[in-house]
């Protein structure tokens, strides 16, 4: 029977905790290690990424968090239920929405949700309002009777992060919701995320390529090769890996160097595009270049991004990863 969630876990459990979790597939010595020991602690309400390359361990983890699949080792629990132990009642707490859709393109909306809530054992008393309001959240409560197919790639996923909702889950897995989105679509879809996430205390479990979407995490795990490499905020993980780097030109590059190493203390190097200072805050070094007497001639000032981060902890950037992925990795046609 459908039970309706006593509301957000208690500050002191986390939405998801995993501990040494490890997958393996094959035996001897074609075994594959698809996860080899992640640790992770995700509490309630937090909006959480999960970036990694092609490959990484990502949906492998993702699939155990949803029960989808066994691990080898290690022990998880999602919204304080065990994944192995309490498959029910986890997925009776989770919401998940695949990078493909899953809707019924020949039912209307609101077919594809009550399909839903017969599914789930939402009581029928429960359900229209609770369909009205997970509608209203998306904006297709216009669109409620009109059949998917006529819908566009944007709504079908606005509908898709509906149908997730409508049993009240504690916790959303969004495995990168807005791939083949066009810019507008994927705009949209975050401010219906902002809103749910406000209205539904729910934590949100994120997989993403863009950089822009990774940004709006409140902590972010890097995994490749079956491990995290990397766990923390956005701005911690980007000071993590460098410097600042002020970009000068200057009537004399090489004497300016020498200058802000005595005089200032920091480090600097010479590029193509002209000489470049590393330092802790960019933008308080720049009245200090002036102060000295030097020429400067043109300056910028840039911030080391996710990109650096992913760069220093998987070896590539991300962008790289995604071309070589091909176009039919990174989605369909845009919506």
């Amino acid at each position: 029977m459908f039970e309706q969630p006593s509301g957000a876990a208690p500050a002191a459990e986390p939405a998801v905790l995993v501990q040494g979790l490890r997958k393996s597939y094959g035996k001897g010595s074609s075994t594959v290690e698809a996860v080899r020991g992640i640790d992770l602690r995700v509490e309630a309400g937090e909006l959480f990424g999960f970036l990694g390359p092609n490959a990484a361990g990502k949906s492998t983890t993702i699939k155990i968090l949803c029960t989808l699949l066994q691990p080898t080792a290690g022990t998880a629990t999602v919204a304080g239920h065990d994944v192995v132990r309490e498959r029910t009642e986890v997925r009776r707490h989770i919401g998940l929405v695949f990078q493909e859709t899953t809707l019924d393109d020949y039912l209307t909306a609101e077919q594809n949700l009550r399909f839903h809530a017969d599914i789930y054992g939402i009581p029928r008393r429960l359900v229209a309002g609770r369909i009205e309001a997970v509608l209203d959240m998306v904006g297709l409560s216009d669109r409620r009777g009109s059949v998917v197919r006529t819908f566009s790639g944007g709504m079908k996923r606005r509908l898709e992060i509906a149908r997730g909702l409508l049993h009240s889950p504690r916790v959303l897995f969004l495995d990168e919701p807005t791939i083949g989105l066009d810019p507008e679509s994927r705009s949209t879809l975050w401010t219906y995320i902002d809103v749910l996430r406000r209205q539904e205390d729910i934590t949100v479990f994120l997989t993403t390529h863009y950089m822009d979407e990774a940004e709006r995490c409140d902590r972010i795990a890097i995994v490749d090769q079956g491990t995290v490499g990397a766990l923390g905020t956005p701005s911690g993980l980007k000071a993590s890996v460098g410097h600042d780097r002020v970009r000068l030109t200057t009537a004399d590059d090489a004497a300016a160097a020498a200058v802000i190493e005595e005089r200032l203390g920091l480090e600097t190097t010479h590029e193509r595009s002209g000489l470049v200072v590393l330092a802790p805050d960019g933008e308080r070094v720049v009245p200090q270049l002036f102060e000295l007497g030097l020429t400067v001639r043109a300056v910028s000032v840039s911030r080391p991004t996710l990109d650096d981060v992913f760069l220093a902890y998987t070896g590539s950037r991300l962008q790289e990863r995604m071309a070589a992925a091909g176009p039919a990795r990174r989605g369909g046609r845009p919506a």
